[in-house]
């Protein structure tokens, strides 16, 4: 069932884990509109934009975000 909004509880879990990637969560934006396919990207502010993926199961997304923020950090 594909997602509609991104919930509070999962928002807390995206930012659990870029703290513990030891990103400043003032740097993290994550829209509340969950897209197909969802994306990491680097602004041209320089803060990183996380989409969440409206039709992957949250938890899938979830376990590959950090591989998908190093892409985008280009590290």
């Amino acid at each position: 069932m594909p997602l509609d909004v991104v919930s509070f509880k999962q928002i807390s879990r995206i930012l659990e884990l870029t703290d513990s990637l030891g990103l400043n969560r003032e740097w993290v934006e994550i829209p509340l509109s969950p897209e197909s396919p969802g994306l990491v990207r680097k602004l041209t502010n320089g803060k990183l934009e996380i989409i969440v993926d409206a039709d992957q199961p949250f938890d899938d997304w979830l376990g590959s975000l950090p591989k998908h923020i190093q892409l985008a950090q280009g590290t």
